[in-house]
Order: C-alpha cells, then sequence, then structure tokens
C-alpha cells in the first residue's frame, strides 16, 4: 500500500482512544484520515453507516475475507469487526495519514501485514477508571460491561509484550495524553 505511514490506534473501549482522535483530527482535519471499520453489529443510536462504522452483514463481511479484502479482522461479543484494505486506501489516495482503531488481535494480525504503521496504546489509569468510563456512557447492558471489561483485562495484560507498541499512553490526563500523542505523530 502507497502513501504515508499510517497509524494504529488500540486499546480497550472506554480508555478514551475516541476523544484524542476527535481532539487530533479537529486540530489536524486534512492531514489524518480515520480507516472506517466494517461491523455486523446493529448500530447504536446516532451512529451513522459509512462514518461511525460500515454496518454489514456477516454474510457480506465473510465473503470480502474470504476474498482477501480485509487487513485485519476478529470476532468480539458475537459481532465481526475488521478493516478493508479499501478503507485504508482510500485515505492513502488523498495524502492523509491514515488512523486505525483496532483491537489487541488486530494488532497482532497486522503485525503479519506489509503495512508499517506506527503502534500506539491508549489505556486507563485503572480497572475501575474504566469502569466508570463505560458505566458514565450509558450505552452498556450490565452483561456487555463485563465484556468489555473482562476484554480489557486481556488486553492490557497483552499489550505488555516487549515490541508490540511503539508507545504506550496511560490517559489519566487528556491534555497529557494529547500532548504524548501529538508528539509522536508529528515526527
Amino acid at each position: 500500500m502507497q502513501g504515508p505511514r499510517p497509524v494504529v490506534l488500540s486499546g480497550p473501549s472506554g480508555a478514551g482512544k475516541s476523544t484524542l482522535l476527535k481532539k487530533l483530527f479537529k486540530d489536524y482535519e486534512n492531514v489524518f484520515g480515520f480507516s472506517v471499520s466494517h461491523t455486523t453489529r446493529k448500530p447504536r443510536p446516532g451512529e451513522v453507516n459509512g462514518k461511525d462504522y460500515h454496518f454489514v452483514t456477516r454474510e457480506e463481511m465473510q465473503k470480502e475475507i474470504d476474498a482477501g479484502e480485509f487487513i485485519e479482522h476478529a470476532e468480539f461479543s458475537g459481532n465481526m469487526y475488521g478493516t478493508s484494505k479499501g478503507a485504508v486506501q482510500a485515505i492513502q489516495a488523498q495524502n492523509q495519514i491514515c488512523v486505525l482503531d483496532i483491537d489487541i488481535q488486530g494488532v497482532k494480525n497486522i503485525k503479519r501485514t506489509d503495512l508499517n504503521p506506527i503502534y500506539i496504546s491508549v489505556q486507563p489509569p485503572s480497572l475501575d477508571v474504566l469502569e466508570k468510563r463505560l458505566r458514565d456512557r450509558q450505552t452498556e447492558t450490565e452483561e456487555s460491561l463485563r465484556k468489555r471489561l473482562t476484554a480489557a483485562c486481556v488486553d492490557l495484560e497483552l499489550s505488555k509484550e516487549p515490541g508490540l507498541f511503539d508507545l504506550v499512553i496511560i490517559n489519566d490526563d487528556l491534555e497529557k495524553a494529547y500532548s504524548e500523542l501529538k508528539e509522536i505523530l508529528l515526527e
């Protein structure tokens, strides 16, 4: 794939990836482009197809995966998620730095490709803080909240693997976390 080196942002749901990305895109709107992932889950209230996710059926997504159209894909809570080659190429074609929001499983899959991104992990200061953030969103059932917290524990443990990430940002202070993110990206 041609174009500027992509950026992979990873971390548990509630770590603050979306908040950091919103600030980044606001401050550097023509420099970065967001790779819109595909998912088989149903849209949440306010989510827009093609902006938040490409919402597709399991059959459509499996067909594209089988055709080799995905850089990475994974299953979480009974739904499929993935990054298509086309989504990344669309950003690169605009000569923008492509930002991908990927789970830890996806990070490991991308490591086996020729994408060569900068890998950044965004993490909460603690699981208690993460749980509070997820509860404050009021978008989760108790069951989905438990699944997310369990996945977060696994994510945080796996992220300790030496060499997996180029930078780990502990998001306990948004401005500090944002300046760490900007520092590595502006290099």
